[in-house]
């Protein structure tokens, strides 16, 4: 019940920004800005945005790669699913990825594949970060406007030091681990602490650990990295043909911008893929830096570059969810957080035995 009534807050509030997005827009100018956009750059665009989903599974491949093998079909199949379940339902789709990989690929677990996909989480923020810090280091403002954006450098570069620190503090991390999760296990050794909380964290820091292990081996941390940069470059190219598709006049520089604000407003838990919030922000990015641009036009491109983003996942999605031979009740039974937490404790620092087996030690 209290995902329903999450739900549908949510579905609520996602009505809401839809309402403020297009409250005060004229929507004939808006359906005419679409109708004269160039379809061939929109079908380039999302044809790139599919590619990128396979870019996704190759990198998730490499991931998994110390912890165990895995199928380039399955994760190319889990990762459309998991994106189609994240624009239908939103950011609570999450959770789709680690519990479907298991029902096709019996030798990956759930924990192992949450696991693998925060750190796919920790590189996505890292490329998308120094993409756009770099950009932002040769970024040209627009004719007139040199005051706004004089701090710009600056912000580039305090981007890269933060990505730089973060990284820092992984490896770190990764060295020192089975201390820090010894210390961990005595300090929450507490009876105020409840016992299955207790094992659930320490899994997920003792997974982390062996997740981690790619940043002490420089051939696949390059290759993650590799994988990680091709992906963005995939998600920003479509930006800018997009952009082109409405014949309008921003650089490939201006796409970057714009695509670092959509995909942060894309992480609005919201149905739709961040409906509505993910159209106010592009739109209102657009608009900040074209001052000249109609509000129906920045609407109108918001719109297709939505539907540029997750329509292929939408359709792969549904595709592979239709065709894999996986009943309805069985996958809602895995998508219930309580499944989830009980496959996390199954592989809990107390269950060494189990853990051995679904490692292949």
């Amino acid at each position: 019940m209290r995902k329903y009534v999450k739900f549908i807050l949510l579905f609520l509030f996602a009505a809401l920004i839809v309402w403020f997005f297009g409250r005060n827009l004229n929507w004939q100018e808006v359906s005419r800005s679409l109708r004269q956009a160039n379809p061939w750059y929109l079908a380039y665009a999302a044809a790139i945005i599919s590619f990128g989903y396979l870019l996704r599974a190759i990198r998730w491949k490499v991931l998994l790669e110390p912890i165990t093998p895995s199928s380039l079909k399955e994760l190319f199949a889990t990762t459309t699913v998991g994106f189609a379940a994240i624009f239908l339902i939103g950011r609570a789709g999450e959770i789709v990825r680690p519990m479907w990989l298991p029902m096709r690929d019996p030798r990956i677990r759930p924990s192992t594949a949450l696991v693998t996909l925060g750190l796919e989480r920790i590189f996505d923020l890292a490329a998308l970060a120094c993409l756009f810090a770099v950009n932002l280091l040769w970024f040209t403002p627009p004719a007139g406007r040199e005051k706004e954006f004089e701090y710009v450098a600056t912000v580039g570069y305090a981007l890269l030091g933060a990505v730089a620190l973060g990284f820092l503090a992984l490896i770190i991390y990764q060295r020192i681990s089975p201390r820090v999760i010894a210390w961990t296990a005595r300090v929450t050794d507490k009876s105020f602490i409840p016992k299955r909380i207790r094992r659930i964290f320490l899994s997920i820091l003792e997974k982390l650990s062996g997740a981690l292990e790619i940043l002490k081996d420089w051939r696949e941390m390059l290759l993650v990295s590799f994988w990680s940069f091709m992906l963005w470059l995939a998600i920003s190219v479509p930006t800018w043909l997009v952009l082109l598709a409405f014949d309008l006049p921003f650089s490939f520089s201006d796409s970057i911008v714009i695509m670092g604000i959509a995909a942060v407003s894309s992480v609005i838990p919201t149905p739709g893929g961040a409906a509505g919030a993910f159209h106010t922000a592009t739109a209102a990015s657009l608009v900040f830096l074209r001052q000249d641009m109609r509000h129906e036009d920045a609407a109108a491109v918001s719109i297709a570059m939505h539907l540029v983003y997750f329509a292929p996942a939408l359709f792969f999605g549904l595709y592979y969810f239709l065709h894999g031979d996986i009943s309805i009740e069985r996958f809602r039974s895995l998508l219930s957080s309580e499944h989830a937490v009980e496959e996390i404790e199954s592989e809990s620092p107390n269950n060494n035995s189990q853990r051995k087996t679904v490692n292949g030690e």
